[in-house]
């Protein structure tokens, strides 16, 4: 498996960047919020990768994030939502607002991406509920600077401590007020303790 891509960003569309691997030009389908993140055309470019293999396909989706390439395995391992549907919600939601709203099993923040239904936004919402510990807090993750990564991040680690969801993302938010969006993972999640225990 392809886990991430590292290289020039060659072109982006609608809903994909070519990334030219040592002369090799990779189709790597991404949200919006991802070709938003990865820089100019011609720039060094990393994204993370899952690879998707079908009876007729194989296709690559990139992610900006550890954290959201996270949540792209979960959100396709709810019945009813595809790798399309998955792009959508993380197109209109980022990680940590994905995070509160499944945490307050708020299906509406979630029916808010195209193609999501009352009926899907709801089964997604409480289908994760209570996988959301599940989310892995890996090296990769750490090393992500990005402000999308980060604020996912520090509510995975929370939830990987023993943290409700609600609580995890509440406390993350706090910090992430106080400290700014372009605060580092370490700070948000030692901050976002300080606010949990109060």
């Amino acid at each position: 498996m392809i886990a991430h891509l590292k290289g020039r960003l060659d072109s982006t569309g609608i809903d994909h960047a070519v990334i030219d691997v040592g002369g090799v030009g990779y189709l790597v389908g991404a949200s919006s919020r991802t070709l938003a993140a990865i820089g100019p055309v011609g720039e060094a470019a990393t994204l993370f990768t899952e690879m998707l293999v079908g009876e007729d396909f194989i296709r690559l989706v990139g992610f900006a994030s550890a954290g959201e390439r996270d949540w792209f395995r979960l959100l396709t391992g709810v019945q009813g939502v595809g790798a399309r549907v998955a792009l959508a919600i993380l197109s209109a939601l980022e990680p940590a607002e994905l995070a509160r709203a499944v945490g307050a099993q708020d299906k509406a923040m979630v029916a808010r991406a195209n193609g999501v239904g009352p009926k899907l936004a709801e089964r997604i919402v409480r289908e994760l509920k209570d996988k959301v510990g599940a989310v892995p807090l890996g090296p990769a993750a750490t090393a992500q600077a990005l402000p999308v990564g980060a604020s996912a991040d520090a509510v995975s680690a929370l939830l990987n401590l023993g943290f409700r969801p609600a609580e995890a993302a509440a406390a993350v938010g706090k910090a992430e007020d106080e400290l700014g969006t372009g605060a580092t993972l370490d700070a948000l999640v030692r901050l976002a303790l300080k606010k949990a225990a109060r």
